[in-house]
Parts: structure tokens; sequence; C-alpha cells
């Protein structure tokens, strides 16, 4: 069925081509259906005036107040004018700048006791706020008795709005769009809808738009909120059920073989966790259709030893395991750990290896030509039945024997596409597990991961230490980065040794690091760039650390070869190194028992759940942990309060909502990976866990009876327009 023609009219049909362009260039409406779904943020009530005393500074406001006094400055020897007009609201007053010729209408209309709606960017002249040649509307009784009804009615809705387009300026335009809304088609099934007492959609745009009493906009927004969940888990819901179609090679671990000569050589008994996941993930291997399953741990909860478990035993039933990792160190760094855990089953056709034994192939994009012609040699006969390694591993050249398992480290550096080229190398799809250490609460996983299913591992295993964690404020206390060294200098002492974490490399000017956030308003306050591991390294090495091993390494070092990537980290692992001075690199997955401390640099131009990824290098022994996040933004700034809660706690998945907030959720369905305006207007990922979670099952059900939703066009209807080509592309990836 086709989308209902009259929400897919342009604006500029019934609005004016000026309009129009604004909207379509500043706030991404070109439909009336856009406009119909583009809110109000927040309603005035008539009488109750905005807080003046909490405008924020370098936005556009809209505010109701009333006209205290007005006058009129002279200044240049009387050629020019300026009006100025104190507003009041009770809780503050606010001051209105009119310049030039545009003195005389508001002089004429803003007279003392009036009230009107004004808007404008809040600035700062002489330490008061301002607002200059803010547009104006009033409320009184010299306007049409229409309008005065509009603007001062039971609630007046305030839209978000733009340069060159006001709030009441929109409120105009959707009431010229309005009348549509009775032709809007309702994607909820009728039997949901009634089941759960929501209000029909057109009935949901009148009020949320035009609401007679509070009680009409919870109305509304319980019902745009349905819509918006729905949609979105039906999408993903189908997603799951074309996958439950796809066949895929059932692999069960032989009675007693690779995986349970492992289990009998591990130094420990997994943890709770780890064997409640694995038996998921078995149950899950064992299945006719691929699985897909999201893997989240907390930094060193043992996902790794979960992940080879798994790949294990796809090995035992005669398939082939990949694993993904995001960088060449990271790579080398699982290839090295799994040999080491593995031991003689490692050395499968080679003198002292097990009967059982499968070979583990190394794959990256810096091999030599030798040793990369072997290892593809190994995996198309069979012969290695475990390769690590990086996205060098999708490349068209490498066909495997029988691939049965694909394992993606840290989905957050992935793209879709590289994941799904990987899948694209079995004869028939490869089962798929997922692992990510940065914790996401569980309503972001249904949403954005919501076509893979989850497990979870919460318990750290036994003989991991606790770490603390200080913010060190190296401007306003010089003597508290100084005892940091001094700490470092300790440990290294004890036998231990330590990261020191710079956001960029510093052996050229424009080099910051990925991972590092783009300029904060701080650092743009600031103006020095971000401090560089080279620099810093020297600094080290010839100041405070002086006389102890420091070396560096960044993702611009060579990968192999003396004084190489490999060659750093090897040596630092097996303790001839005192101090790394690194990037992000070290991020994910470095493991080094012996390292206990760790100080990041400009910490305050990491993210929250990167500093958390940071913090999991130390404390990986049987020693406490030091995390030490040095600033030298001051107490007040929301930077630094973002570092006070890293400190404060060590939970990841209280992180990751404190993330959340802060980075206002973005698109749930991944901006980065789809480009595409944010789908959620209504809709909080972490205030609407019920509904969500209660949408996902709903979706479920009628996924499963109406694969199609041939019996729903109208839920069809919302879903193209939901999933347009760059969102279905990213949901078919995923």
């Amino acid at each position: 069925m086709e989308r209902v023609p009259v929400l897919d009219e342009p604006l500029k049909k019934l609005l004016g081509a000026a309009t129009a362009k604004v909207m379509d260039e500043h706030l991404g409406l070109r439909t009336v259906g856009d406009l119909l779904h583009h809110y109000p943020r927040r309603y005035e009530e008539r009488g109750q005036l905005t807080a003046l005393s909490e405008l924020p500074l370098d936005e556009d406001v809209t505010v109701v107040a009333q006209v205290a006094d007005a006058r009129v400055h002279t200044f240049n020897g009387g050629r020019g004018q300026r009006l100025e007009i104190t507003i009041t609201d009770g809780s503050g007053r606010l001051q209105l700048v009119f310049f030039g010729r545009g003195i005389h209408k508001p002089h004429k209309e803003l007279l003392p006791g009036s009230r009107a709606m004004f808007a404008g960017k809040v600035s700062v002249f002489n330490r008061r706020l301002q607002l200059a040649h803010p547009t104006y509307a009033k409320l009184g009784a010299d306007n049409g008795e229409d309008e005065v009804d509009s603007w001062a009615g039971a609630l007046i809705p305030i839209y978000p709005a733009c340069k060159g387009l006001e709030s009441w300026k929109i409120a105009k335009a959707v009431d010229a769009v309005l009348p549509s809304a009775q032709d809007a088609a309702d994607p909820l099934p009728p039997a949901l809808r009634e089941g759960r007492g929501l209000t029909g959609l057109p009935d949901a745009l009148r009020k949320i738009h035009r609401p007679a009493t509070k009680a009409d906009v919870a109305a509304a927004r319980e019902r745009l909120k349905w819509d918006e969940a729905f949609v979105l888990q039906v999408a993903l819901a189908r997603r799951r059920h074309a996958d439950t179609q796809l066949p895929a090679v059932p692999r069960r671990p032989a009675a007693d073989g690779l995986l349970t000569a492992f289990d009998a050589k591990l130094p420990f008994t997994l943890t709770e966790g780890q064997q409640k996941v694995s038996a998921e993930i078995f149950h899950d291997l064992s299945t006719e259709h691929p699985m897909h399953r999201l893997l989240q741990g907390e930094v060193g909860s043992g996902k790794t030893l979960v992940a080879l478990r798994a790949m294990l035993a796809v090995v035992d039933a005669g398939g082939q395991a990949a694993m993904l990792a995001p960088t060449e160190v990271l790579a080398q760094q699982h290839h090295r750990s799994v040999v080491e855990m593995m031991g003689e089953l490692a050395e499968g056709g080679m003198l002292g290896g097990s009967e059982h034994a499968t070979k583990v192939v190394l794959l990256t994009g810096s091999m030599g030509a030798a040793a990369r012609r072997q290892a593809l040699l190994d995996l198309v006969t069979g012969e290695a039945g475990i390769v690590i390694g990086t996205h060098a591993l999708i490349e068209d050249k490498v066909q495997f024997h029988d691939l049965g398992l694909v394992v993606v480290d840290e989905q957050h550096r992935f793209g879709v596409e590289q994941r799904d080229a990987l899948r694209g190398r079995a004869k028939q799809p490869p089962h798929l597990l997922v692992m990510t250490a940065t914790p996401i609460p569980r309503t972001v996983a249904m949403t954005v991961f919501g076509d893979l299913e989850t497990s979870v591992l919460d318990q750290l295993p036994a003989g991991r230490s606790p770490i603390a964690s200080h913010v060190v404020p190296a401007a306003d206390k010089p003597h508290f980065l100084a005892r940091a060294w001094e700490r470092v200098r300790e440990e290294v002492e004890n036998g231990h040794q330590a990261y020191v974490v710079c956001p960029r490399i510093g052996d050229d000017e424009d080099d910051t690091a990925k991972g590092a956030q783009k300029k904060s308003p701080e650092d743009e306050a600031e103006k020095r760039p971000p401090l560089a591991v080279v620099e810093i390294a020297e600094q080290l090495r010839t100041g405070p650390l002086a006389g102890l091993k420091v070396e560096i390494l960044h993702g611009r070092m060579a990968p192999d070869g003396p004084g190489g990537k490999d060659d750093v980290m090897r040596r630092f692992a097996a303790g001839d190194i005192d101090v790394l001075v690194a990037t992000t690199v070290i991020e994910v997955g470095v493991n080094v028992p012996n390292a206990t401390a760790i100080v990041i640099m400009d910490a305050d131009r990491f993210g929250v759940s990167q500093l958390h990824q940071l913090r999991g290098r130390v404390g990986r022994g049987s020693a406490p942990g030091l995390c030490l996040l040095v600033t030298e933004m001051s107490e007040a700034s929301p930077a630094r309060q973002r570092l006070t809660a890293v400190a404060s706690t060590l939970d990841g998945f209280e992180l990751s909502r404190i993330d959340l907030e802060q980075r206002r959720e973005g698109d749930v369905l991944g901006q980065a990976q789809s480009g595409v305006r944010s789908s959620l207007r209504v809709l909080s990922v972490l205030e609407d866990e019920e509904v969500i979670a209660a949408a996902r099952e709903e979706a479920a059900a009628v996924v499963a009876s109406d694969p199609d939703l041939t019996r729903l066009p109208e839920l069809r209807t919302a879903l193209d327009a939901l999933l347009d080509k760059e969102r279905e592309e990213y949901l078919e990836k995923g």
C-alpha cells in the first residue's frame, strides 16, 4: 500500500517557499507528516512565566514575560539610539536591546505592563544577560481575538526553533497542516491500541500540538512513545525472524574432544556467570539457525575465555572459528593470550601437540608475505581451526575451509559492513558472537542491538583487585600532579609497571588520537592542543621519572621489527619496560597483570566509557590498581563533573547511563552508522524502559503471526518511513 499522500505533501505547497526552505535546511522538515511529527518541547501555561533566572547562555530561547520599563538612550553625540527594555517574570529580570531604526516599533508596542512572548539568543553584555533584537508576539487585547486565544490559550506550545523561525511561527505553520492529521494512517494494530488503552494517532497528533489540558499532553505523549518504540521493535523483530529462517550448521562439541581437554587444564573454575553464559551460547550453536548473540562483560569479567570455549566447541564439531579485533595490537594480544591459555592444544600438526590440538593462526595486514601465505593455506585446508585477525580477515583473498563461528571484539569499533563482509566469507551463514566491554543499559541493548540476543557477564573472576580512582586537578593544585608521578615511581619500586595515556601522538600537527572527543567548549576556551605521547614521554624521562625505563606506543608505529608495536608490547608484558606512554591503542584487551597504575593526561578529552575502558587496564593481577585522571578543567566545568563521576564508581552500567545522559542519546539506531536524522522524538531509551520492553514483546508476537505484515498495511507504511534505504541496510547488516 502506498504511504498516505496527504502527509507526503511538500510543505512549500502549503506554507510558502521561504518558510518551507528554512524548515527544510534548519529543521529537516520537508512534508506535512514531518511537521506533524515536530512536537513541542514544552508548554507555557497561561499566566505562568518562564524562569528568566535559569536562561542558558548562547541558546535560542522563548520566554513569556511582562515589560517592567523601557528607556531610549542616545550615543555617538546623539547620532545613535538604543532602546533598552527590562522584562520580568517574577523569578528574574532580563534586558532586551534594540538599535537604530529597529527601536521604533517595539518602543510603541512594548509599553510597561504589557505582556508578550519573546524569542532570541541569550548573550552577555556588561555581565548581564540580554536578548538583542528579539522577535516578539504580544499577548493582549490588541491582537485579533483568535490569536490571543492561540498565544495565550490554556497551554502555549514551545517548539524546537531555529534562527529565522521562532516557536510561534512554527505554531502557525502547524495550525495550517493540523487538519491533515485526521488522514494519518495509524501504525498500531487495533488490538494493541485497545488492549493498552491508547488514543488513536490523529487524536494524539491534535492533542500534542493543541492540548487543552496537561492530561491531553500526557495521553498524546504516551501514545506517540508507543509509535516510536513499537515501529522500531517491529523492524528489529523482523530482522530476528529473518535470521531464524536462515540455515546454519549446528555445531555441537564432541563428548571428550578439544573443549573437554581445554577445560581439564584450566587452573581455576569458571564463575557462575561464565557457566550460565556459556550454556546460552552452546544452546544457540547447536541449532540449525545462525546464533546472533551480544556478549556484554565488564572489563576483566572473562569474556575472552567464554568466547574461546565457544570457538573450541565449533572446532570440535569440525568447523573453524574467526575472531575479529579492531586493531593489530589487540589482534596480536588476543593471539598471544589464546595460545598461552591453550598450551599444547594450540600446536595442531606439530611435535608435542596434543591429540586433540588444532592450529591457531594470526592474520594481520602487516604480516610478511611468507607468514601470510602459510596462514591463508592453513585456513583454506582447514588445518587452522582458529584464526585471529584484524579486518584483513575479510579481504577477498581469504578463503575458509568451513567457517562456523565469527567472534567480533568491541562492536563499537567495527562497522556493520565489515561484520557483514566476514559473514559472507562462509558457505552458509556462520554463527555470530559480538563481544563488548562497554556496558550498555538494558533498554539501549534492546534498541541498538535489538536484533541480537544479549548475555551479560557481571561477575569479576576471583583474583581481580579493586581499582582506586582519583581526579588530579593539575591547574588548581600543581603539587597533586607532582605527587601523581611520585606514586608512579613507588609502584615501579615495588616491582610493578604503569601506563601514561595521552590524547595525541605528537609527531605532526594534526594527529589527535581518533578516540579522543572532538573539541569541547572547554577545549575551545583554553586553546591548548591536547597533550602528546612523544612530548610527555620526553618530559617524564628527563624529569619526574628520570632513571626509569620509559617507552612509547601509538598506532602509527610500525607493527613488526625492533621498536615496533608488537616488540614494545611484548617487552612491556615481560616486565622490561617500567612505564608505557601510549595513546588509546591500549584501550581494549591489553592484559598485563603486573601493570598497577594508569595516569590519563587531559582526561577531560575522553568519553566516559573510554575512561572506564582505559582504567580496566590495571588491577588485573593480585595487586590493587590505581587510576589517576589528570585535568586542567575548573571544578565547576561539566568536563570535571564527568571525571568525578568516573572516579566515584567502578560500575560500568552506571557510567554508561551517565555517558548516555550527557550525550543526549543521539540516534539509537546508530547515528554514526546510518547517517540519518534521529528517529526518536518523545521516547527516551533511559526513562521509558517499560514501554520499550512491552513494545518488544508486542512486536515479537505481531511478527510471529504475520512476518510480512500483510494484515497491517498501516504498520508497513510506518516501517517504510522509518527504514529509508540507509536504515534498512544498517539493520540488514546488523
